[in-house]
């Protein structure tokens, strides 16, 4: 049985968590399939097939954590058993959050554990109003400590604390201002909010967002180093000059759509060529 499905239809690869009787809990063969996915995806992304990823997952919860199931066969595993349990988790997070292309998380319910890494791993996230956070793991004398740099980067260290150590619940809107969720729509507007960012997403150049993304990422590791400077010059340098950077200067001027830019784009005048 599968645990999760992959579609793609034009340009959007939609990853969904598919176990809502459980509130798409987490065990390892989702852990399994998903990293199996994002693997998968690396080849259609690089050919443009897939220029954005949407993770989302079905029925009322985004995800409710660790599956009990799971955790109760974890409890009959020793360290070594549990290092290598951990690793795969380590490296799902490590691929969604290095995936080159953007990614946009949707989130309608509960996100708990490990799903909180989900979300911080998303480069977009939009969640509707009911949707509520935790990093419920010290409550069961656990830490969460895989997804623990992807969250502590999104709502810094000080917030990190507080929540890891509490085990509260978020909110919406403090998710929102702590910097784990970008926009907070109401429910039966969320769908609506997630094809507007999609759209939105699809208006940039694809190899500038792919290396933009991967240039935040080396300015977040050393944000005032020689080496980060020359490689932000090395970086627009070498876009400029790439087929997309000259057509999107020449679409510009020509006050037309850029060759990648979806067909129903309104902020650009003219047509298509």
């Amino acid at each position: 049985m599968n645990h999760s499905t992959l579609t793609i239809e034009r340009g959007v690869a939609r990853l969904s968590l598919n176990r809502p009787a459980v509130h798409n809990a987490f065990d390892d063969h989702l852990i399994a399939e998903l990293t199996e996915h994002l693997k998968g995806l690396l080849e259609p992304i690089e050919r443009q097939e897939v220029r954005v990823l949407l993770l989302a997952s079905e029925g009322k919860s985004f995800s409710a954590g660790a599956d009990l199931n799971w955790m109760k066969r974890m409890v009959d595993y020793d360290h070594d058993a549990n290092l290598a349990d951990s690793r795969k988790l380590s490296e799902l997070m490590h691929r969604l959050d290095t995936l080159p292309c953007p990614t946009l998380c949707r989130v309608q319910g509960a996100a708990f554990g490990g799903a909180v890494g989900l979300a911080a791993c998303c480069d977009v996230v939009v969640a509707s109003s009911r949707a509520k956070f935790c990093l419920s793991e010290v409550r069961i004398g656990l830490s969460p400590a895989v997804i623990s740099p992807y969250v502590q980067r999104a709502i810094g260290a000080r917030q990190m604390r507080r929540y890891a150590l509490t085990a509260e619940v978020i909110d919406a809107d403090t998710a929102q201002t702590l910097g784990l969720v970008h926009q907070v729509v109401e429910p039966d507007g969320l769908d609506e909010a997630i094809e507007a960012m999609t759209q939105t997403l699809l208006k940039g150049s694809p190899r500038a967002q792919r290396a933009t993304k991967a240039l935040l990422a080396a300015v977040g590791q050393s944000p005032d180093s020689d080496a980060t400077r020359e490689r932000t010059c090395q970086t627009i340098a070498t876009l400029r000059a790439s087929p997309e950077g000259q057509e999107g200067l020449a679409s510009f001027f020509d006050k037309r759509l850029p060759a990648w830019a979806p067909l129903d784009d309104t902020d650009h005048a003219g047509e298509r060529p």
